[in-house]
């Protein structure tokens, strides 16, 4: 391993005896039904489990740990617009250091009530993180608050190595770790603790293809920055300084994963793994989901960093994710309007199975006889060979059915 990285493995040892009895010592689950979607044998580190639910809070502690007595007087001040927010305001009530957070103007209602409600003082400042950080780097000066880096800073990183020292412990059988790469802070921490306990072991780092910042400086590529992502934990433009070289050096290989993985790995949490994993959290799963040949028969340790997901947002994904799998499918019937349709059609879909979930008339469609009708239905059904046998019947009835989006009412025109 490399010399003169900003922290030792030393210094994340020491932070484990720091942080112990603040933070929980999440559980290492096996994934069984994870393993049988991805053909790997899966473990998941539930840091979604934490008292504000994801990972930052061992690096927030190990951070406020460190402070002299005047340093905690004066205070700490922090920028993020979620997890580290919520991490640091936390524990700095618990520890009865006054905190201010300074977060974007346009961040959800729901983190900024989530965050004064922890005790903090909060700031709304600016478009972009980077304006929050630059407001929160003056306010620190002018109030001599000592600032606590969301990835940046060696405690931090120390803190968040303890992951892996938990989990390599328990599980040394361990071949590979999925870590989530942001500013690198998590990955940072937890590499020099993993390649000191187990020197073979692979390390992937994964990044929001929209966001694909430590890939850009790693590989000297320019690809684009910037969109909005599910992952917006991982949504970093600028690298840790701190974090690069230990990056650089111990990581095997980084993975950008599209919004549509992001979504499936959610989801996959949700109903396979029955936990909640906010898009960030579930960026591993994507990886491997994207690439299922690369991790095939490997004992793979999975870092669900967070699961500070909106409800209606997973409502969404979950729905969504019917869809793709044509579990939830909408057709629309033309017939004649005559007395009974409803009850004929209800019943073919009952007869084979289907649930009902929404049904609209329209009489006064141009394309339809006058004394015609559509009927626009949506149903749901068990998979896609199931969707396809109810539409051979609706066509053998007379149905003429036409395959729709099952929201908008629009016409599938890709014949579909």
């Amino acid at each position: 391993m490399g010399s003169g990285f900003a922290i030792s493995f030393a210094d994340i040892e020491t932070a484990a005896q720091t942080i112990a009895g603040h933070v929980l010592r999440t559980p290492l689950m096996p994934a069984p039904r994870l393993s049988a979607l991805t053909g790997a044998e899966v473990f998941v580190k539930h840091e979604n489990m934490q008292a504000t639910a994801s990972f930052k809070e061992r690096g927030a502690v190990n951070k406020l740990r460190s402070l002299g007595d005047d340093e905690r007087r004066r205070g700490v001040i922090a920028m993020s617009a979620g997890n580290h927010a919520q991490a640091v305001a936390y524990h700095a009530r618990r520890f009865g250091i006054p905190a201010t957070i300074v977060m974007p103007e346009m961040t959800p209602l729901v983190k900024v009530e989530n965050t004064r409600a922890h005790g903090a003082e909060v700031v709304l400042f600016g478009e972009t993180l980077y304006e929050a950080a630059q407001h929160a780097r003056d306010i620190a000066a002018g109030r001599s608050l000592v600032f606590v880096h969301p990835y940046d800073d060696a405690a931090v990183m120390a803190g968040q190595g303890t992951v892996a020292l938990e989990m390599l412990r328990e599980a040394p059988e361990l071949d590979m770790l999925m870590i989530p790469l942001g500013g690198g802070g998590l990955m940072a921490g937890n590499a020099v603790a993993a390649k000191a306990l187990k020197p073979s072991i692979e390390l992937i780092g994964i990044e929001a293809a929209l966001y694909p910042s430590f890939h850009n400086a790693v590989h000297g590529t320019q690809m684009p920055i910037g969109g909005a992502t599910l992952a917006e934990g991982i949504a970093v433009k600028t690298v840790g300084t701190l974090t690069l070289p230990i990056v650089k050096e111990l990581v095997s290989g980084i993975v950008l994963v599209g919004e549509d993985l992001i979504e499936r790995a959610v989801n996959a949490y949700a109903t396979l793994q029955h936990t909640l994993a906010e898009g960030a959290g579930a960026a591993g799963l994507a990886a491997m989901l994207k690439e299922p040949d690369r991790y095939r028969g490997r004992r793979v340790g999975l870092l669900l960093c967070g699961g500070n997901i909106d409800a209606r947002l997973l409502a969404a994904i979950m729905v969504r994710e019917l869809e793709r799998e044509q579990r939830i499918a909408a057709f629309r019937l033309t017939a004649s309007d005559r007395p009974g349709l409803l009850g004929k059609v209800a019943s073919l879909f009952g007869t084979h199975g289907a649930n009902i979930l929404e049904v609209s008339h329209g009489r006064l469609f141009l394309d339809v006889p006058a004394k015609g009708v559509t009927l626009d239905v949506t149903i749901e059904t068990r998979d896609e060979a199931h969707t396809a046998a109810i539409e051979q019947a609706l066509r053998e009835e007379g149905f003429a059915p036409r395959r729709i989006h099952p929201r908008g009412q629009e016409p599938d025109r890709s014949g579909a």
